[in-house]
């Protein structure tokens, strides 16, 4: 093979081979060689294996990954690729089993837990994506939706309608060549997601005689698929907020050994086996995967079927009692109510992954658009620009076409109706106009999903771009790092209406109302609004208004017709409870959708009985405020409390004192913590990154750690400290200002 590997100074890989194939060896290798525990992780989560070497904590999300079918689906969407790209795959896997062994040697966390790496299948960098985008979408959200509509009326689903339990915070923007000194686009932005350590991209630069592109991979997968820039176009995307998953209340029942579900047509066979999760200090752990002609159930199994496991894991997972209740079928049988998934790489046998060569030989934004007409999951928004001023704002990926009430809350499988009708095509594209900004908010994307993140971000990014100033790469770190948080607003706004206020709280009031609105990390003011806001989410969460969201959690109550029983006067439709998994727990916690929904609460109209019974929503800001100035800690740093939090597979022994952060949800910068809960900070920017369009060198990037995976290697987390201050790194493309590593191939 002829394969060249070289490292900058930041330890980044930059891989050069004969051909494209060749190149995917590399890739592979790479990937196996500076983050083998990472992607060796994520081989076992999306098999559902890792409780057998992480422990009781990592059974909810094992379970889950069983039951959704996440190996199989990727397994099948493998089979149904063109043969060109299955061997383009089969190259990546073939170079991390090469590098796998000495990878597994530098990593130590192998050698704490017992683990020797396994074996790569040609499927497996499909079910890693799959693994680490299924919750995209945001499905569990129905199930808040549903216990909204249950317990408060179907008027109130708006009153909570953010995205959870982190929302969404990715941001992009593109910048035309008539705003920047060279006369060239700027593409910029930064993906926020959870922070992992490592984290989930990898910065590289693939280069053969068919393309030479750098971007942001996410190791285990092969190409380049979300930020790219291949010379003369580059590319990137945010969350679209599409709603392209569904769930099914089914119903079912036994006959003799077999499995089967109710549906519009009446009763048809489901598939049903059992399988076992080996736990790593623990029992073994029984699991019975269900499957009917919706999708895989994920919620509700027969009681005493499906075992029992531990506490919550990276994404709030863990494992409760996914039991069912059964009951008396008109037939003598067994019956019980579970919930299915239906999700479009399932229907399908598709991910997009046929797109992922294509990017990499996109010379012009035509061809990153053709290319992403091939894309599936999970779907964006994307932006892209080219050398020649060609412009591309899109959305891609695969959507069904169904009822509207599919995208709200969970419906019922034995009622017409529900059926997927096809797919969304064409999918929204606008035309750029010098200037065009994705948030995750309502535009493009808005005829495809039923909830976005607030406006205030792509407000915000908007309003710092279109000012009469020729841009550079370098000056995109200020919008990156912009803390301005327009949303506290309406919690200031009734702060300054008060009267009767205490002389402490007084002057805490008169700071706040003069405090700039920026989240810095040196802030005592943006610390003090914090405080503020959670103290006043923590009420309003215990408002009689809301008491009956506050619990049991955990249960969903029968579906409803469209309109609210409460409403029209009928009685709806009364099923036994199904207790959900501990995994889809932090969706429907209340204290975390009071904290997103906070602005809607402190002014909406729809509850009446925020004002009408309890205390008025005046009072509860007027304790909260007497309380936080009663705890004389109001000269304390924002940073003090908030502070990064990522997830690691495996944390050690001593705990680490993480840094300091500036930012909040709802600012440019956003950092999420969960007001009313914690200050800490479990979501922020996985990467930022600046394509110049005029030249790909003056390009900056950076990622919140480092390029190595590996604890001890010197380039592990020396990315972090530019990170945490807003600084970049520069793109290095010429070869002659590189380091050779050698190699035996």
């Amino acid at each position: 093979m002829s394969i060249q590997i070289f490292r900058d100074a930041w330890g980044i890989p930059h891989l050069r081979a004969g051909d494209a194939r060749e190149l995917a060896f590399a890739q592979g290798r790479a990937a196996a060689t500076d983050r083998a525990w990472q992607i060796e992780v994520e081989r076992h989560r999306a098999a559902g294996t890792s409780a057998a070497f992480l422990g009781g904590d990592s059974v909810g999300w094992d379970r889950f990954a069983r039951q959704a079918r996440i190996e199989d689906t990727a397994r099948r969407c493998f089979r149904a690729l063109d043969a060109d790209t299955a061997a383009w795959v089969e190259s990546y896997v073939d170079g991390v089993e090469a590098g796998l062994a000495d990878g597994a040697r530098r990593a130590p966390e192998f050698a704490a837990t017992g683990l020797a790496p396994g074996r790569w299948r040609p499927w497996t960098p499909l079910a890693i994506w799959l693994s680490h985008h299924i919750l995209f979408a945001g499905f569990p959200a129905k199930l808040w939706r549903e216990e909204v509509a249950t317990r408060l009326g179907t008027h109130a689903i708006e009153v909570f309608a953010t995205d959870g339990p982190g929302t969404s915070g990715s941001n992009g923007w593109l910048v035309g060549g008539d705003r920047t000194t060279t006369g060239a686009a700027l593409v910029a932005g930064d993906p926020h997601r959870f922070i992992e350590d490592p984290g989930i991209y990898q910065q590289i630069h693939l280069a053969c005689p068919e393309y030479d592109v750098v971007g942001l991979a996410v190791p285990g997968v092969p190409g380049i698929a979300h930020f790219g820039h291949a010379g003369s176009v580059a590319w990137a995307i945010t969350n679209s907020m599409a709603d392209y998953q569904d769930l099914y209340r089914e119903r079912l029942r036994r006959r003799g050994a077999e499995v089967e579900a109710l549906g519009p047509d009446g009763w048809r066979p489901a598939s049903a086996h059992v399988e076992i999760i080996e736990v790593a200090g623990g029992e073994p752990v029984e699991v019975e995967v269900i499957e009917t002609e919706r999708g895989p159930v994920v919620i509700g199994a027969p009681a005493g079927r499906a075992g029992s496991g531990a506490a919550a894991g990276r994404d709030g997972s863990g494992d409760g009692d996914p039991g069912g209740r059964p009951d008396a079928d008109p037939s003598g049988e067994a019956a019980w109510e579970a919930i299915s998934l239906r999700c479009p790489p399932r229907v399908r046998a598709d991910l997009g992954f046929r797109a992922l060569p294509a990017l990499l030989r996109a010379k012009t934004v035509a061809d990153v658009d053709r290319a992403l007409d091939l894309w599936a999951e999970p779907v964006n928004v994307v932006l892209a620009a080219d050398t020649d001023g060609g412009l591309l704002h899109r959305v891609a990926g695969a959507v069904p076409l169904r009822h509207p009430d599919n995208g709200v809350r969970v419906v019922r499988a034995w009622e017409p109706g529900h059926e997927w009708r096809g797919w969304q095509d064409p999918m929204p594209r606008a035309d750029v106009d010098g200037l065009a900004v994705m948030a995750n908010h309502r535009d493009l994307a808005e005829p495809l999903g039923v909830e976005f993140a607030p406006p205030y971000r792509a407000d915000r990014i908007r309003h710092l771009l279109d000012v009469p100033t020729a841009w550079t790469a370098k000056d995109m770190a200020a919008v990156h790092t912009d803390t301005h948080l327009a949303s506290a607003g309406p919690l200031l706004d009734l702060l300054a209406a008060l009267d009767g206020l205490g002389p402490e709280a007084v002057r805490l009031r008169d700071r706040l109302l003069r405090w700039d609105r920026r989240m810095d990390a040196g802030s005592a003011d943006a610390a003090s609004y914090a405080a503020l806001r959670s103290a006043v989410v923590r009420r309003l969460a215990a408002h009689p208004a809301l008491a009956a969201l506050a619990g049991p959690t955990g249960t969903a109550g029968a579906v409803r017709d469209s309109e609210d029983s409460r409403e029209s006067g009928g009685s709806g439709e009364s099923g036994a409870p199904i207790p959900y998994p501990e995994i889809f727990l932090p969706w429907i916690a209340l204290v975390p959708r009071v904290a997103y929904a906070l602005e809607n609460l402190l002014t909406t109209t729809a509850l009446p009985a925020l004002d009408q019974t309890g205390p008025s929503r005046a009072d509860m800001v007027r304790a909260a405020v007497e309380e936080v100035a009663s705890h004389g800690r109001t000269s304390v740093p924002w940073g003090e409390t908030h502070r990064l939090a990522p997830w690691q597979a495996l944390p050690g022994e001593t705990p680490e004192e993480w840094p300091a952060l500036s930012g909040d949800h709802d600012c440019v910068l956003s950092t999420s913590s969960v007001p009313g809960v914690t200050d800490l900070s479990a979501r922020g920017p996985a990467a930022r990154y600046v394509w110049d369009l005029a030249r790909r060198d003056d390009s900056l990037w950076v990622v919140p750690f480092g390029a190595s995976g590996v604890p001890g290697d010197a380039h592990r987390r020396d990315q972090l400290p530019l990170w945490l201050r807003g600084d970049l790194v520069p793109v290095i493309t010429d070869w002659t200002l590189l380091t050779e590593e050698r190699h035996d191939h």
